[in-house]
């Protein structure tokens, strides 16, 4: 029977999709095992029950907080894939300045707004925690695979592995020589 698998981004560029696209061909090996039922690339529907969640990013709003503890409940094994999520990476330098000065350094102060800008208020919009969080100081994550981001050997190689009722084992690069 094939596995359920989902993919998600939080508060990150998406670079680790594009990775996970990166494993071009190698998506047919995937195929035969899982069936995708969730991915931000293609689809907007609620998420699912899953057995693998690969989950993109960091906690960065009260959205991705509420979002983060569905996915945990949701899937058996969650992946906290990539360096955004396993440590904040980039998301994370706003860590060192109050909200409110990053914010003003954005709308307000920015050289395009000469000053005169507004910051967004919208109820569409994400309403920002003042601290980024990686995905484990909200829920337990089952495998970490870092990267910035990660490799298309790697990703591959965790997705293979979980998907045949293994742990990844990352600790060796040679390892990564899957595929």
């Amino acid at each position: 029977m094939k596995k359920k698998l989902a993919t998600v981004w939080l508060g990150g560029c998406s670079g680790c999709h594009m990775s996970l696209l990166d494993i071009d061909e190698r998506i047919l090996e995937v195929a035969k095992l899982a069936d995708i039922v969730k991915c931000p690339i293609v689809d907007g529907k609620p998420f699912p029950e899953v057995d693998i969640a690969l989950v993109e990013g960091s906690v960065t709003s009260d959205e991705h907080y509420e979002e983060i503890l569905h996915i945990r409940k949701q899937a058996k094994v969650l992946v906290a894939l990539g360096d955004c999520a396993v440590m904040t990476n980039i998301t994370g330098m706003r860590n060192y300045f109050p909200l409110q000065e990053v914010m003003a350094a954005a709308y307000t102060h920015s050289p395009s707004n000469d000053g005169e800008g507004m910051w967004p208020n919208h109820a569409a919009l994400l309403k920002l925690h003042g601290k980024v969080l990686p995905l484990q100081s909200v829920v337990t994550v089952d495998v970490v695979v870092p990267g910035c981001p990660p490799s298309a050997d790697t990703i591959f190689y965790v997705l293979y592995e979980l998907l045949n009722d293994r742990m990844p084992d990352l600790s060796t690069a040679q390892k990564l020589k899957y595929g």
